[in-house]
């Protein structure tokens, strides 16, 4: 149940802390005193979408809180574990959400920052808010099938899931094919130039990196004589006078004195020593690089050649010899699969009829459980909506065959028939807003006690209804509320008095000439007040306090009863 709601300057609340209770909860005031505002920031903590316009003006931010207290068992817990949310079931559970006036929000659960999408998923296990024109989408006809198999639950759930992952399976082939097939008729003037290509680029038998190795070749070659000149005077240079002949001088003569000052004459031998040997060696290797230089024209022109091709080819399938290997490999595949599309078609066409007729038999087992489950549910909201003082009105499932989809081979359509002897037509042609809102609630006392939402909240669902059936709309949150924890707006005395806590949200001006609206749980004595005004409009008499009294006198002998 929803244990505590904090809110914080949202719109024209200023300052709000309202503590809940179980069972029944309604909601009154007059007309624009900011009723929804408090659905509004119920919707907020569940994930719903905020802007900077809700926040209360002058203000730079708008925060909302709500505690939880949940069963152990609750699936919530799982969800929070699953998206790596610290909770633990033995506490409360703790949302938070802020709104900036520069458009931005946050959230955060048990203290733990969270993203909008991982509010949302936590916020369907807590709280299901049936707004002022939700009806509507039992207009869609796509919902229905949703709504169906929601109800079939587990006994649908397993075989749903086998059927989808089939059908994917079914669709990615269906998908080849028809490519293939597209590949085909576009194939015979792709399969001459494809063949062409491949010939052209298997008769250069690449190798990676030759082009590479062919550059530097090429380099050498046409820098052959400078190599061999710029090479010999070097050798020459460290061989000559001025090179290893005069180290070997310098070095004769050191020796000869270095027992005279051994301290500062021994390291310079050893450094010329090194050098000597160094200069020497690096002589050697010049030489041997020298006598390795080759001198080679027509190996020049074949490398040219060779590089003249490399280059056409580059041009034509890829910057690199790598990308022009990875194309050949590409386009022999699709040589390959369209000389060959005639049989790749026959057996892809195989294999698709063969996870048709599976995906037949999957969908003819769930047809046969909604069928089934259609029955069962439409007799379920008959009962809800006879005691909705709809007792003579007739639900019908249609389920009707269509094409494969991810959902199965139908579709359903809800109709209702609220007159004997007319047949059951689509609720777009026959009901009216008071019935679509009875049918709704129907729907909504099903599901409470399958979906295990804590928290069910109705804004005006009494709208388009009096009299007697406005009672009736009271008795059924009443009792809905002995499954979970049940908030409504309501204008109707008859809903409001059937409650087990009132709350008055009223629209005040302070000292500051500034709107601010506040949330008072009523007392008895009070609520005997406000069912005197919903009763009486401005004057309220005691004949109307009386007439409030006898009313909730009445609603908590029924809840007893």
């Amino acid at each position: 149940m929803l244990r505590e709601l904090t809110i914080h300057n949202l719109a024209v609340i200023e300052n709000v802390s309202v503590a809940f209770h179980p069972g029944f909860h309604v909601l009154t005031g007059e007309t624009g005193a900011g009723k929804s505002i408090v659905i509004d920031a119920l919707t907020l903590t569940a994930g719903g979408r905020g802007s900077a316009e809700m926040i209360r003006h002058g203000c730079d931010r708008a925060d909302i809180e709500a505690v939880f207290d949940l069963s152990r068992q609750h699936p919530v817990w799982e969800t929070l574990q699953r998206l790596g949310i610290e909770a633990d079931s033995e506490e409360t559970l703790l949302i938070r959400r802020e709104l900036l006036s520069h458009g931005k929000s946050t959230a955060r659960i048990n203290g733990q920052a969270v993203t909008l999408t991982m509010l949302k998923e936590v916020g369907e296990h807590l709280v299901n808010i049936h707004g002022q024109h939700e009806h509507q989408s039992l207009l869609k006809t796509e919902r229905h099938l949703e709504w169906l198999d929601l109800f079939a639950g587990e006994d649908i759930n397993e075989h749903k899931s086998a059927y989808k992952k089939l059908y994917q399976q079914y669709q990615a082939v269906s998908r080849e094919r028809r490519e293939l097939e597209e590949k085909s008729r576009q194939g015979v003037q792709m399969l001459d130039l494809y063949r062409f290509q491949l010939e052209e680029i298997a008769a250069a038998r690449l190798k990676p990196g030759e082009d590479e190795s062919l550059g530097d070749e090429r380099r050498k070659l046409a820098h052959a004589e400078k190599l061999t000149d710029s090479v010999t005077e070097a050798y020459d240079l460290l061989y000559g006078t001025k090179g290893l002949a005069a180290l070997s001088r310098a070095l004769t003569r050191l020796q000869d004195i270095v027992k005279v000052d051994p301290t500062v004459l021994q390291p310079l031998v050893e450094q010329l020593q090194s050098a000597y040997y160094g200069v020497e060696d690096s002589a050697f290797q010049l030489r041997d690089y020298k006598e390795g230089i080759e001198f080679n024209p027509q190996r020049l022109v074949q490398i040219e050649q060779r590089l003249d091709i490399l280059h056409g080819l580059k041009r034509k399938y890829g910057e690199t010899i790598e990308d022009i290997i990875k194309y050949h490999a590409k386009i022999k595949s699709e040589t390959d699969q369209l000389e060959n599309s005639d049989e790749l078609l026959r057996n892809l066409t195989i294999k698709e009829e063969a996870l048709q007729g599976e995906l037949q038999i999957k969908a003819e087992k769930l047809s046969s459980i909604r069928r089934s489950s259609s029955r069962v549910l439409a007799r379920q909201i008959e009962q809800e909506l006879a005691h909705l003082q709809m007792d003579r009105s007739i639900f019908e499932v249609k389920l009707a065959p269509a094409v494969f989809s991810i959902s199965g081979a139908d579709t359903a359509e809800f109709l209702l028939s609220t007159n004997p002897g007319e047949p059951p037509k689509p609720l777009a042609k026959i009901a009216s807003g008071g019935e679509m809102s009875r049918v709704m609630l129907a729907l909504k006392a099903i599901f409470a006690q399958i979906d295990e939402i804590p928290v069910l909240v109705f804004d005006e669902v009494d709208t388009g209804v009096s009299g007697r059936a406005a009672q009736a709309i009271a008795e059924k949150l009443s009792l809905l509320s002995r499954h979970c924890q049940v908030f409504a707006i309501t204008h109707l005395p008859q809903v409001a008095c059937m409650a087990d806590s009132q709350y008055e949200i009223r629209k005040q001006v302070n000292a500051e000439d500034r709107t601010q609206t506040s949330v008072t749980e009523l007392t008895q004595t009070e609520r005997v007040e406000e069912l005197a005004r919903m009763l009486g409009g401005v004057e309220v008499t005691e004949k109307t306090r009386h007439h409030a009294q006898e009313m909730l006198s009445l609603a908590q002998r029924q809840k007893n009863a």
